[in-house]
Formats: structure tokens, C-alpha cells, sequence
């Protein structure tokens, strides 16, 4: 496991960059589950003792986005303050303290012939992620993939540049001051676009590639790679009220899921309500969002019930506002409310408030999306929230996974087959 005493992050070219982190991914699938939570520990401590530079550097960031135009979505994203940071080394310290999946028996049987089959979990091997905006990912995909045993290739974009560099340089130094292979953590920032390009087209040297971002960002990825994806959709996220929900629960559930966080793919887009429920629920749970902040974009019922509402289009019952706006809609029975998010969801998460048990088994058991709630906030769709102490993100996909990734979800298996000397007639 010995390292360079030099870190030439800066020198070769992206695919030199990707064939390190492959040999380095042979070392790191060795590691025992000590090693590898000793790895994360001097990860954690890492960040803890440069929490200074991490700021400073993400200012910098900040500054240059608001240049940019970026909007309030993103740079709350992109924001790193003394409180994150701290978080970001509790989450490594939480990835540290789960269970190691790697060598877990997931099945088995013993053949007719006697050769004994064992289901095992084993590394991915290389790990890619393109995101945009997002330090904390940084961390996050670093951590869960070391605790799953795998290197990693970071993708982090431009507008969080100098977060990312420093906090990439730190955790290659912490792997290396406790004798693991800093080459395991790789960035392809610095070459740009044609860092990216280099990561999806790293067939042979990167076995999968998570993307997260804007749906723009996602599309291009799962368009052009030709590395497996893992697909992390956007979120044109639900909540449905029925005529038994109660005020309090209604109210709320919808202002947590859209004001505790706006700019993330967890809070809630859209509020679909029974329209027997409509007169008690809609004055309530609107006006609670408008004080709050919050534009309501509503159908012509929703205009008729509060005042100040914005007229919805077409468009907004598709959008992913990432903001303190939201569209309600005023449905006429359940099956409706499933036509619509049948029509307009992301498949990302969906929740219904209701007392009706009948309801919220159907509504449980026809809603096809990634995380399917009832009578709770749609900001719990979270690893951490769902104790996988850190996320790679929400898979809005079927395969290999589907909903928040944890350390397992950056595994696969493979067959061990023990024998005593068969042959196949």
C-alpha cells in the first residue's frame, strides 16, 4: 500500500489519471474493514483541522457564482460553512461506523455434485461521478465508495472548483498518512469538459459512472457514456391531500417539503388536492406557504379559494422549481391524482397525506416511483435520513438500484464456487 511521497495531482493527462485509480482499486478491494474505517477516520480528521481553508476556498466559489449568475438554487448547493463542513466529517465518521458489505453472503446452495455456490458482495472496482455544484459530494461518493472498497474518479465542475481541489488534495493526503494508496481518489476537474468526456468514455478503467445534477447534466451523461450509469433523475416531486387529511398534518408536511430546503431534488414541486378536501385544505396549507415565502402557482380553483395565487400553465406541473415556488392543482378523486403523477413525475418521490388505510395502501402499492411515502415530508428521501450515512444520490432508475445509494448500492456480487474436484459430463 505504499504511495509516492509526492502528490502530482497536477501532471499526466485524465486517462493516466483514470488507470492510476484502476491499479490503485486492486490495493483499496484488500483492505480489511479497519483499514478501511482507519482510512475515513483520518478522512474526517482531515476536514475537521482545515475547516479554515475549506471555507475560504468555497468562498471563492460563491463569489465567482454570484459573478456568474448562477442562481440562489445553486449557490445554496455550492455553500460550504463552518456548520457543512463539520457535517461532512460527521457523515464520514457515520459511512466509517457502517457495516462493511464487502464479503457478505447474499445467497448459496449446495449443487447435486457437491460444489458449494456462495453469493458474494464485492467492490465495483472504480467508481466515476459527474456532478455539478456540489462539494459535499465530494466527501459523500469519496467516503461510500472507500467503505465499499472501491477507488473513485471526481467530476465536480467548474463552479465549485476551488472547493473541490482542496478538499480532494486533503483526502489524498489522509489516505496516505495512514498508508493507503492516495491514487484511490482521483479528480478530473482540472482538464475540464475534456475531463468529462474522459470519465464517460473511461470503458475499461471506470465500471460505473453516477451523474448528478440538473436534468440537462444527467441526459448528456446517460446519452454519451459509454461507461454503465447509474441514472439520478431530477425531482417533479408530489404530495397528494385527501378529503381525511388532517389540517395540521397537511399544513405542515407541504411547508417542510418545500420551505426546510427548497433547492434539492427531495422537496416537493407540486401539491395535488381532492377536491372534497379542497375548500378546508387549500385556503390553510396555501396561505401557510405564501408566508413563508412561497410563490403558489394555481389552477383556476386553487385562484378562486386564496388570493395572490400565480396562474399555472402546462409547464409548471413539469417543473423541478428548485426554489420557493410550487404549483397546486385541485384534483377530483384519487384516480386522478394518479393520472397526473403518472403523467409528470419524475419517479423520484410521492407522498400522500390521509387517515383513509385504503388510500394509503393504494396509493403505496400503484405509485411506480424510487421512494413512495405516506403521511410524512418528502425531505426524508435522503442516505443519511434513511441511516446510509451519506449519500451517492437518488436512483430514479430500476437498475442496478433504485432509490438513495448507500455503500451497498456501490457494490455488486459475484459467485464462489468450491468444489473437490468435478468435472461437468
Amino acid at each position: 500500500m505504499s504511495t509516492p511521497a509526492a502528490d502530482d495531482l497536477t501532471a499526466d493527462s485524465a486517462q493516466q489519471r483514470l488507470a492510476r485509480a484502476k491499479e490503485a482499486s486492486r490495493s483499496i478491494a484488500r483492505l480489511t474493514s479497519g483499514e478501511k474505517g482507519a482510512a475515513l477516520e483520518s478522512i474526517a480528521r482531515a476536514i475537521e483541522a482545515n475547516v479554515e481553508r475549506i471555507v475560504t476556498a468555497n468562498g471563492l466559489d460563491i463569489e465567482h457564482g454570484r459573478e456568474n449568475a448562477i442562481g440562489d438554487a445553486l449557490i445554496d448547493r455550492l455553500r460550504l460553512d463552518e456548520k457543512r463542513v463539520t457535517a461532512l466529517a460527521s457523515a464520514v465518521r457515520d459511512v466509517a461506523a457502517l457495516p462493511d458489505p464487502i464479503g457478505q453472503v447474499l445467497g448459496g446452495h449446495r449443487m447435486p455434485n457437491g460444489i458449494a455456490l456462495e453469493q458474494v458482495r464485492v467492490p465495483f472496482g472504480v467508481v466515476g461521478a459527474i456532478y455539478e455544484a456540489r462539494p459535499n459530494v465530494t466527501v459523500d461518493i469519496a467516503a461510500l465508495a472507500l467503505r465499499a472498497g472501491n477507488a473513485v474518479v471526481l467530476r465536480g465542475g467548474s463552479a465549485a472548483r476551488m472547493s473541490n481541489t482542496v478538499l480532494v488534495e486533503l483526502m489524498r493526503e489522509a489516505l496516505h498518512a495512514v498508508g493507503v494508496d492516495r491514487e484511490a481518489i482521483q479528480t478530473v476537474d482540472d482538464f475540464g469538459r475534456d475531463g468529462a468526456k474522459a470519465l464517460m468514455h473511461g470503458r475499461g478503467f471506470v465500471d460505473v459512472l453516477v451523474p448528478r445534477g440538473s436534468a440537462s447534466l444527467i441526459e448528456t451523461v446517460v446519452t454519451e457514456s459509454t461507461v454503465p450509469v447509474i441514472e439520478t433523475g431530477a425531482g417533479v416531486v408530489h404530495i397528494v391531500l385527501d378529503e381525511s387529511a388532517p389540517l395540521d398534518w397537511a399544513r405542515d408536511i407541504v411547508v417542510n417539503a418545500k420551505v426546510q430546503r427548497p433547492s434539492v431534488c427531495n422537496a416537493v414541486e407540486t401539491v395535488l388536492v381532492l377536491r372534497q378536501a379542497a375548500p378546508l385544505l387549500v385556503p390553510v396549507v396555501a396561505s401557510a406557504l405564501q408566508s413563508e415565502g412561497v410563490a403558489v402557482h394555481g389552477d383556476d380553483v386553487v385562484a378562486g379559494l386564496v388570493s395572490g395565487v400565480i396562474p399555472a400553465t402546462e409547464e409548471d406541473w413539469a417543473t423541478e422549481y428548485l426554489s420557493l415556488d410550487i404549483s397546486m392543482k385541485v384534483v377530483d378523486t384519487l384516480d386522478d391524482a394518479l393520472a397526473h403523477i403518472r403523467k409528470y413525475s419524475t419517479g423520484h418521490t410521492e407522498s400522500i397525506i390521509t387517515t383513509d388505510s385504503r388510500n394509503i395502501e393504494r396509493f403505496l402499492a400503484e405509485v411506480d416511483s424510487a421512494v413512495v411515502m405516506a403521511n410524512a415530508s418528502t425531505r426524508f428521501t435522503d442516505g443519511g435520513e434513511f441511516g446510509f450515512g451519506a449519500e451517492v444520490g437518488i436512483s430514479t432508475q430500476k437498475l442496478h438500484t433504485r432509490g438513495p445509494m448507500g455503500v451497498s448500492e456501490l457494490t455488486s456480487t459475484k459467485w464462489l464456487a468450491r468444489g473437490t474436484g468435478q468435472t461437468r459430463g
